[in-house]
């Protein structure tokens, strides 16, 4: 694999004057220890991501503003949950209540830019927090020490619920259909109440299980991160003809639930077998041809009011720099209108987000 320290391809930047409101990417400071702990990992998943931890094992307000000095207009961000990492995580006290450090830490940050010391940009406009939702009904507790921790930030949720047949793409871990177990939508259920959405990170082969959680709570927004998460290793190596039309069905059924929209990124996942730590990178026009099946048919389904690009950094690195990135995404939406550009850049994910925001 390469160095993705030294290795990512310099470019300008394209139609510099877009705005644009990223609606994914990550904060985390991780130890030594953990990150020798993720490098023994069995796991595809857990080694393929290990190059991005060592090389960015400190991805802090600060790394993230470096990235965005390449000359796209980032008006705000949307900070995911790193549960992985378990950076950040309360050292003691309860443990459902842990994750709520991550969120405390979070919103610390966003202090750090709303001072309006680091620019203009906002980020973490929008939090999105890791709560255990098979707790059921007791998860309430949790979801409400999230959203004071997060400062009037809070919007949404993710879980782990990844899962595949093929041990070897999480080294055995999760469970298969955890949406259907009766804890998890008991907890689901408490999410609209609280206005809160839902961020999906699921496998390609699970996209089934969203659709039925879409369908049985058509009033809960639902964001698909990651395309779906296409898979090309393991058992999946080298059957991506095959696999491309599942993908596309399945999107094409979630397409017809309202209540669901998709994020445009994360195909620089060490699971999806695409641009990821390639040892000859890519540039921008090369990363757009490869993931353009992808974010062209997830566009042409769901329409771009229901579709928002997202960097997934520092995961990103893997495929390039920010600015390589956002070149990448701005070569794949050349065709659209004016309108449907707002929406890919940044309404979608103000909207979707709830997000107070100029753009």
């Amino acid at each position: 694999m390469r160095d993705v320290r030294v290795s990512n391809l310099a470019e300008q930047p394209l139609d510099p004057q877009t705005p644009i409101v990223d609606p994914h990417h990550h904060l985390w400071v991780l130890t030594q220890e953990r990150l020798a702990e993720i490098e023994r990992g069995d796991s595809l998943f857990a080694r393929g991501l290990a190059p991005i931890f060592r090389a960015r094992a400190r991805y802090t307000v600060e790394e993230l503003l470096a990235d965005l000095t390449g000359g796209h207009d980032v008006r705000a961000t949307v900070v995911v949950e790193a549960g992985a990492t378990g950076s950040m995580y309360r050292a003691r006290g309860p443990e459902q209540m842990r994750s709520v450090g991550e969120v405390e830490y979070i919103t610390g940050s966003a202090a750090m830019t709303a001072s309006g010391m680091f620019g203009d940009v906002d980020v973490a406009a929008g939090i999105v927090g890791n709560v255990e939702l098979r707790m059921g009904d007791g998860v309430a507790a949790v979801l409400e020490a999230h959203i004071r921790a997060g400062g009037g930030r809070y919007r949404g949720v993710r879980s782990s619920i990844c899962w595949d047949a093929d041990p070897t793409i999480l080294g055995g871990g999760g469970a298969p259909e955890v949406v259907r177990e009766p804890g998890f939508r008991a907890g689901f259920r408490l999410l609209e109440p609280l206005g809160l959405c839902y961020d999906a990170f699921v496998f390609e082969p699970q996209l089934p299980d969203i659709l039925e959680l879409a369908r049985d709570f058509p009033q809960t927004a639902i964001v698909l991160e990651h395309l779906g998460t296409p898979l090309g290793v393991g058992a999946y190596a080298g059957r991506r003809e095959e696999r491309f039309p599942v993908w596309r069905e399945n999107m094409r059924l979630l397409a017809g639930c309202e209540n669901v929209t998709v994020k445009l990124g994360g195909l620089a996942s060490p699971v999806s077998g695409l641009s990821y730590l390639r040892q000859e990178p890519l540039d921008s026009e090369r990363l757009a041809a490869e993931w353009k099946p992808y974010v062209e048919t997830a566009i042409e389904l769901f329409g771009a009011t229901r579709c928002m690009f997202e960097s997934d950094f520092p995961v990103g690195l893997g495929a390039g720099s920010y600015t390589v990135v956002w070149n990448a995404f701005k070569r794949l939406a050349r065709d659209a209108s004016p309108a449907e550009r707002d929406a890919l850049f940044s309404g979608t994910a103000t909207r979707v987000y709830r997000l107070d925001v100029p753009v």
